[in-house]
């Protein structure tokens, strides 16, 4: 937290380096003055796309015929095209990317996906108002790896011709090497006369200890919902790895959270792989309760997990290809030292790094009070708060979850905003930017999860701005009041809500589910636009000579980045030459996470459950394919 005034505002700042949201713009399409045969007018799309040669000269006027240029249409891809996550806007960029690839385009053949109404072409709206309309279409595909599936949604132009504006695609799977579920499920006994054999139990026992010489492919930093999701993708895949965190407990990571902590996403967006909730879970998740969840997932996808376990050191080797890691682990209160050699770390340790803890303000360490503590570790409220004062810096989730625990105990409360804050309500949330998709009755979460995903980052962007706008509508009583008190806000960036200012930076939005209305009814002050430059033994003092009483002050700051945590892992060396992790690439891909870290065997792994559930099966198929010699080594 600095003590001078922040140039950039909220709503255009980004992560170090990346890059700033762009926003596409729809197509004019032009509505067919005849009857549609959808199915017909996306096969024979398809037909056109798998002659294209792209290593041909006519590459590009071929593009243009099946692609819109003005404005341009995208082509997503993760792992479909590449061994990387994509997203070529125009034609020119489509048919540049092909020409610089070694072999052309990989995907050899498309199919229509009709195995569900869901799933069969349709007309549908392209944009967020439903003025624009275009046939959506749900694909499998086949290549030289594996196969996969995606979406294109095709417009129909001036001159009568039916162009993509976003075509989807994804790698699900590499060729022989299919997930053990389903069809594929492991038998569990080995019938017959075999004396001395194993029970069950005792597999398990020795899976988990990796005794005898006996290595995990892949070591994860975290046992959070990221380090769960991608344990399980890769125990599917037949790859072991091991899981260790500092933690007591799995689920520790959300237990010891402050008291009043609920999940702000609901129940349909934040499955598990394999393993959704019961159909009576809550729609909005307590703390302790997903902690106990993500210690039965454990034990029920078979996952191994050392807890009281953290990384003394690491050393990578270029000759082995592979890391020797020494570890630190508390077993009947001993620690005890053990080696690992994996050939991959996965440091699942949240999309953020280390707590940002603004210890440098003048009188920081002569506070006097009950408490002063980053939010992290901020344990909850006191019962009988009556006549303390509370002082809480930052006003995004965090910031106003603990500012109305502590209003609710009796405390008198500031907030201290430093700058502004994009602000939706959970009703508008579930209402404007998951439904139809993310909610009771809606699709399969693998058709939602693929439907969000075909949307590029800037088609997104789009639909959020026209969400964001009625979604203000909705709650514009609300916003005034919070606008009359003094708490300023903002649209994130381009008008596009609080999802873009999440994957721009991280941070600076507020999904409410009560503080708003105590902040706009005055009973929590915020302290607008101004920064402390002095903490006193009871007080805090502001930049504009303003001094606030102070018994307990939690500072809701955010984090730094995930490349920084990797110094206590890997080291300076390697660590500097890491990537920076999150943030929007120059394609508006999310940087680094789930992706090639900047050096081999090492990956980043963060996000919310929603998005570990997907991203953690594409960071598998990496994993398996660098394993299987598909993948070249970074």
């Amino acid at each position: 937290m600095a003590t001078v005034a922040i140039d950039v505002p909220s709503l255009q700042r980004v992560e170090h380096d990346s890059y700033p949201i762009s926003v596409a713009q729809f197509p004019g399409v032009k509505t067919p003055t005849y009857a549609q045969d959808n199915s017909r007018i996306v096969q024979n799309w398809f037909s056109k796309l798998e002659m294209v040669d792209w290593k041909g000269p006519d590459s590009l006027v071929q593009a243009k015929e099946l692609f819109w240029s003005e404005p341009p249409g995208f082509w997503r891809d993760h792992l479909g095209l590449s061994w990387d996550f994509r997203c070529l806007k125009g034609p020119k960029a489509i048919s540049s990317f092909f020409a610089n690839s070694e072999s052309g385009c990989r995907i050899e053949q498309y199919a229509l996906d009709e195995s569900s109404p869901l799933r069969i072409p349709t007309t549908t709206p392209m944009d967020g108002s439903g003025r624009i309309t275009c046939v959506q279409a749900f694909f499998t595909f086949a290549s030289n790896v594996g196969h996969g599936r995606g979406i294109v949604r095709l417009g129909h132009d001036q001159d009568d011709r039916w162009k993509a504006f976003t075509l989807y695609t994804k790698l699900e799977a590499l060729l022989d090497h299919a997930e053990k579920t389903l069809s594929n499920r492991p038998l569990g006994v080995d019938h017959g006369s075999n004396p001395g054999r194993k029970n069950w139990q005792e597999r398990r026992t020795q899976e988990q200890k990796f005794d005898d010489g006996i290595e995990p492919v892949v070591l994860i930093i975290g046992c959070g919902q990221g380090g769960l999701c991608c344990a399980a993708r890769l125990k599917q895949l037949g790859i072991e790895a091991l899981i260790i965190d500092q933690s007591e407990r799995v689920g520790d990571n959300w237990r010891k959270r402050y008291h009043q902590l609920v999940l702000h996403d609901p129940v349909w967006y934040d499955h598990l792989p394999y393993l959704p909730f019961p159909p009576n879970w809550p729609i909005f998740t307590p703390k302790d309760k997903l902690g106990d969840w993500f210690e039965n997932y454990v034990n029920i996808m078979e996952l191994n997990v050392w807890t009281r376990t953290s990384v003394k050191s690491s050393e990578w080797s270029e000759g082995s290809k592979s890391w020797t890691v020494e570890l630190s682990c508390e077993i009947d209160g001993i620690t005890k030292a053990r080696i690992v050699k994996p050939k991959h770390i996965v440091q699942a340790t949240g999309h953020s790094g280390e707590p940002k803890i603004p210890s440098h303000i003048k009188g920081f360490d002569k506070f006097e009070g009950d408490v002063i503590v980053h939010s992290s570790k901020h344990k909850g409220a006191q019962k009988d708060g009556k006549g303390k004062n509370a002082i809480v810096v930052g006003c995004c989730n965090s910031g106003h979850d603990i500012a109305q625990d502590f209003y609710e105990n009796g405390y008198e409360v500031t907030m201290v905003q430093r700058s502004s804050t994009s602000v939706m309500t959970s009703k508008s949330v579930m209402n404007y930017l998951l439904a139809p998709i993310y909610v009771e009755g809606g699709p399969p979460t693998e058709d939602a999860d693929l439907i969000v995903m075909s949307f590029p980052n800037p088609v997104l962007a789009a639909l959020h701005q026209t969400a964001t706008k009625a979604s203000n509508k909705d709650d514009k009583t609300l916003r005034d009041g919070l606008l009359a008190a003094g708490f300023a806000l903002d649209d994130g960036p381009s008008s596009c809500g609080l999802f873009m200012k999440y994957f721009s930076r991280g941070g600076g939005y507020y999904i409410d589910v009560g503080c708003s209305q105590l902040i706009a009814d005055r009973k929590i002050t915020v302290k607008q636009g101004y920064e402390i430059s002095k903490i006193n033994p009871h007080s805090v003092t502001f930049t504009d000579g303003e001094e606030l009483p102070a018994d307990e002050i939690v500072f809701a700051t955010g984090y730094g980045n995930m490349r920084e945590a990797a110094k206590g892992i890997v080291g300076e060396e390697i660590a500097g030459k890491l990537k920076s992790v999150w943030g929007l690439d120059e394609e508006s891909e999310l940087r680094t996470v789930w992706r090639r870290s900047g050096h081999e065997g090492y990956w980043f792994f963060g996000g919310n459950l929603a998005l570990s559930r997907y991203f953690s099966k594409l960071l598998a198929l990496q994993i398996l394919a660098v394993e299987t010699g598909k993948m070249p080594r970074e």
